[in-house]
């Protein structure tokens, strides 16, 4: 089992580390080239280097996930893509995708879409809160859990 982080804009990716390292599950951070970092990561992470198109990210961790892995993601197109190849699918808020509410997510997001090419303006997400970031940790370290006691 490994953890895919689509990592260019993740707040978590400390959570990720932190939690994962204690388990010994591998993470990759797929993130575009444009977030190039020299910084050297915790052992069992590593990053992978994509190029900054758009999806560039996406299209690599669907290339490189297994059945049974994490993805941890806000793109709801990543999310349904990772739960059609059986893997388990995370928010960086702390909600879990589910092949239940994946289709609600996606018909939202494409109204949104269709209402701002109308020229209506549309609300953005909230913004992150340490709430946010402490409801993460709490699902991340249980979906984790279950599936290390395996």
């Amino acid at each position: 089992m490994k953890i895919y982080v689509d990592a260019d804009a993740c707040p978590v990716k400390d959570v990720i580390m932190k939690e994962a390292g204690i388990v010994k599950i591998p993470v990759i951070l797929v993130t575009s080239l444009s977030h190039f970092s020299r910084t050297e990561n915790p052992a069992g992470v590593e990053t992978i280097y994509v190029d900054s198109g758009a999806d560039a990210a996406d299209y690599r961790i669907m290339k490189l996930a297994e059945k049974g892995d994490f993805i941890v993601t806000q793109d709801y197109g990543l999310a349904s893509l990772g739960l059609a190849k059986g893997c388990n699918v995370l928010h960086h808020k702390g909600f879990i995708y589910t092949n239940d509410n994946i289709d609600q997510l996606l018909q939202t997001r494409y109204l949104s879409a269709m209402a701002r090419k109308s020229g209506q303006r549309t609300k953005g997400p909230k913004a992150f809160t340490h709430e946010d970031r402490e409801k993460f940790r709490e699902i991340f370290k249980q979906k984790l859990a279950e599936f290390h006691d395996r």
